[in-house]
């Protein structure tokens, strides 16, 4: 077999460098002429314009246009050449299949190189089939599947590799446990700006999730810090790759918490050679739908309304609308009120005479439409008939007040009528609380929505054939049932029960499989993230037996009781310089609300440089001092975090305890909390 030794395999690294630096030169040249002759093109239709006739000018566009689509294919080949140039692959698999006597060594990394098509692959994207074998398997007996069938065979040697501006730092054997070793040097580094990719890294269980191509909707359930979300990136990225003769990034949607959170995760797919995905968030879903006029309060007025203003009553109808129950409620509400609140009756108008019956006929054949259009229907159908009966036309104004009529038989006129119909019930009356004039509560949004799907039909995501949706826990049932409307593609939806921001309408992974019959879940346990001496302190605030750290370790998180406030803020500018000094790239200051990350923001940014505020309008994420909230701070990680006021009086209810719990487990390296009286019950109790 090839390359048995490190200086063999140096030199077969630079022998790839060397022919990849030659496709890089051959791409630049192509891309030098293909611009050349677009130029050519269109200087010469504008110079000839005059001599040129229609059917000429159009020839020349089009292989203007050709060569632009080429030129671009081109460009795209000449990045991906570019990444392997900085590091060529990262492992290697030498494989023998039972079928064949000789083996081959597959070197495997971010993208496929050949040097000409049709030669020997010399690279393979980590996303082929043959791949798998390096994330799947140990040395020994192994399958994978491939175009043509499964494939059984041995693995006779596996390698991975640290390679960085074309230069190999390391070479690990697979006989002194690659994953464990790669994983410990990768999870000990420092974050960079944005999440990257994580091929390198990829564990089975993850691997798994990645290459499941027959789940209509996969639902992961994954501990803080297993990477749910960077996996759920790759499988969108494994998919392009898997079907890119029919499924294309823009046919593909992320639904994300925030803009923040989507700017954090815009590297990933680009790293992987792809595309982006169009990002959208559910205060964006809901503005889609509804009508203009419609104002409504979004879902982080809501957060900080439970965290500062909310009484009983106001957490009763929260809780309420949050469940199971009240989503059948309203579904059972509305089939009956289309079955059964159509009041058809006899139409005499200016000498015509249409019994109830005939409208009632027309109006159950239409039974497959929504119900706006079916209304509509029904009333152009009765004129039709009247005329096609009768043999003259109606006039224009009997026709209008026919159809006007027609549609007054349903008692409501729009789907804001018929949701504010479902509280006249008795039970119901005061669990919708909404003045006229007045901002739509955010938990009657969704099952406004709702309603209007059922009242009229929207096509407004129809082209999407991919949804992922993250964050799965703080989407409530009514929500899942909006999108099993809107969305009927496949999905990935992953989140965590543990990381709810709003506990009173957190959903479970077994409550959101009921919205999708025949859905495929998968648990991820496994945490990266978190050194095991900040995973020892988290599982104090919200204990997960399921839990599993991966060993590392590093400083044990510090609790600091202070006298003041003032001297709260002293130790966390200290803190903050202590950073300033360190290896750390990223340090968050992480609050409990809003209101106090952005009270903290003005104390310090006088006496500290390049600090970043984050709230709930802003778009980007960027690298240095970040102060935000913990409904913010969902889903990002830092080297350091530093969570202010962790006293009993800030931290105290349930929805606190989610709170801190998602505070602190966004820290990789160092945590400490600080708080200036009695520290919160949530960390009570020795370290």
């Amino acid at each position: 077999m090839i390359n048995s030794t490190e200086s063999l395999e140096k030199s077969y690294l630079k022998d790839i460098l060397n022919k990849l630096q030659t496709a890089h030169e051959t791409l630049e040249r192509q891309i030098d002429k293909y611009d050349d002759e677009i130029q050519e093109g269109k200087d010469y239709i504008w110079g000839s314009k005059a001599d040129l006739d229609g059917a000429e000018k159009a020839f020349n566009r089009m292989v203007i246009h050709q060569n632009v689509a080429s030129g671009e294919q081109r460009l795209a080949e000449l990045r991906r050449v570019d990444r392997l140039i900085e590091s060529p692959y990262f492992g290697r698999v030498d494989f023998i299949p039972d079928d064949n006597n000789e083996g081959k060594a597959h070197y495997i990394g971010l993208h496929s190189f050949s040097e000409t098509a049709g030669d020997d692959i010399l690279i393979y994207d980590w996303r082929a089939p043959i791949s798998s074998l390096f994330y799947d398997f140990e040395k020994g007996p192994a399958v994978y599947i491939a175009p043509a069938g499964v494939i059984t065979g041995n693995i006779t040697r596996k390698r991975q590799y640290k390679i960085r501006r074309g230069v190999m730092e390391y070479m690990l054997e697979s006989d002194i446990n690659i994953d464990d070793d790669v994983l410990q040097k990768e999870l000990s580094q420092t974050t960079n700006e944005k999440m990257k990719n994580i091929v390198v890294t990829i564990q089975r269980e993850q691997n798994a999730i990645i290459r499941n191509s027959t789940a209509d909707t996969l639902i992961v359930q994954g501990v803080a810090g297993s990477g749910k979300t960077s996996i759920a990136l790759h499988r969108v990225a494994f998919l392009l790759y898997r079907n890119s003769e029919t499924l294309r990034s823009d046919n593909m949607m992320i639904i994300s918490p925030n803009k923040v959170f989507a700017d954090y995760i815009s590297n990933v797919l680009p790293e992987l050679g792809e595309d982006n995905i169009q990002e959208i968030d559910m205060t964006e879903i809901a503005q889609d739908l509804l009508d203009d006029h419609i104002a409504f309060r979004s879902f982080s007025e809501q957060v900080d309304f439970l965290l500062h203003d909310a009484n009983e009553k106001d957490l009763a109808r929260i809780r309420y609308k949050a469940t199971s129950a009240f989503a059948e409620e309203l579904h059972a509400y509305l089939h009956d009120m289309i079955r059964d609140g159509f009041l058809a009756v006899d139409l005499d108008i200016d000498h015509v005479h249409i019994p109830a019956d005939d409208i009632l006929e027309i109006f159950h054949k239409l039974r497959h439409l929504r119900l706006k259009e079916r209304l509509e229907m029904t009333a152009n159908h009765l004129v039709t008939r009247y005329n096609t009966l009768n043999d003259r036309k109606l006039e224009p104004s009997v026709a209008r007040k026919i159809k006007n009529e027609t549609l007054k038989m349903f008692p409501f006129s729009d789907a804001f009528a018929l949701y504010s119909n479902f509280y006249n019930h008795s039970e119901r009356k005061k669990l919708f609380k909404h003045k006229k004039g007045q901002p739509l509560h955010y938990e009657d949004v969704f099952p406004l929505i709702y309603t209007k799907l059922h009242f009229e039909k929207s096509t407004a995501y129809s082209r999407i054939e991919h949804l992922l949706v993250d964050e799965m826990q703080d989407y409530t049932p009514i929500q899942y049932a909006v999108i099993r409307k809107l969305f009927s593609c496949k999905k990935t939806i992953l989140g965590d029960s543990n990381q709810s921001v709003n506990p009173y309408t957190s959903t479970s992974q077994e409550l959101i499989r009921s919205f999708f019959p025949g859905s495929e879940s998968v648990k991820l346990l496994r945490s990266y993230r978190s050194t095991m001496e900040i995973t020892e302190l988290t599982q104090r605030i919200s204990r997960n037996e399921e839990l599993i750290p991966v060993e590392r370790h590093g400083t044990k998180p510090g609790i600091h009781v202070l006298e003041s406030e003032k001297e709260e803020q002293r130790l966390i500018r200290k803190l903050i310089l202590e950073y300033q000094t360190s290896e750390y790239q990223s340090l968050g200051i992480i609050c409990k609300t809003t209101r106090q990350a952005e009270k903290l923001y003005f104390e310090l940014r006088e006496k500290i440089d390049d600090l970043l505020y984050l709230d709930f309008d802003s778009r980007e994420y960027r690298d240095g001092i970040i102060i935000t909230s913990a409904h913010m701070a969902k889903g990002l990680e830092f080297d350091q975090v530093i969570v202010p006021h962790v006293s009993r009086n800030t931290y105290h209810t349930e929805l606190d305890r989610s709170l801190l719990y998602i505070a602190c487990t966004r820290a990789m390296h160092r945590l400490d909390l600080t708080c200036h009286s009695e520290v919160t019950e949530f960390l009570s109790g020795e370290l």
